[in-house]
């Protein structure tokens, strides 16, 4: 039987010092934390537990993404306020988070305040600045590479063999520029 906390969040992060610092920070603002490091510990967690805000990162250690993790959260429990964070923001796979039931998607680095603001957004804000500078062709390739990563669940044979390059080119190119 689960139950669900109204102040209750999970953080699924597999860096146990940054988990450790938004856990403290949330703590010290009145929410019951919860924390896995994988979708394993995760599903482990919802076994027993209905938060009501989770914080998940987009790149975890292991074979399910922060993708995975937001599907199953908002499986779980359709009403709860999801917030992605990475290291590496993409518009592949902000997109691919809103559609599988986050509420937003924030790049790091972002702090305690940022998230909890987040939680209370319901709408969009068709206010947003848009900016007048175009992509560039590094931007868009990235946004490319990121996008067929995303659909091969960060599989980077696959992602190569889709992108038409070799696997070490990749490799080297994601050296350069984590995806997270």
């Amino acid at each position: 039987m689960t139950h669900t906390a109204p102040r209750q969040i999970l953080i699924v992060e597999d860096d146990l010092a940054f988990a450790r610092t938004l856990a403290r920070s949330f703590t010290r603002r009145g929410y019951d934390v919860l924390h896995a490091d994988c979708l394993l510990a995760m599903e482990e967690l919802l076994r027993q537990h209905t938060p009501r805000y989770a914080v998940v990162d987009l790149k975890l250690k292991g074979e399910a993404t922060g993708l995975a993790c937001v599907q199953r959260l908002h499986a779980h429990d359709a009403d709860m306020r999801i917030v992605v964070l990475t290291g590496f923001a993409s518009i592949a796979t902000a997109v691919e988070a809103v559609k599988l039931g986050a509420c937003h998607y924030l790049a790091k680095p972002s702090n305690t305040d940022d998230i909890e603001a987040t939680f209370g957004l319901v709408a969009g804000n068709a206010d947003v600045e848009l900016t007048n500078r175009p992509s560039s062709i590094k931007t868009l390739e990235w946004e490319r590479i990121n996008q067929v990563l995303a659909e091969c669940g960060f599989n980077i044979s696959e992602a190569a063999r889709r992108l038409g390059m070799h696997r070490r080119t990749l490799a080297r190119k994601l050296e350069k520029r984590q995806v997270s």
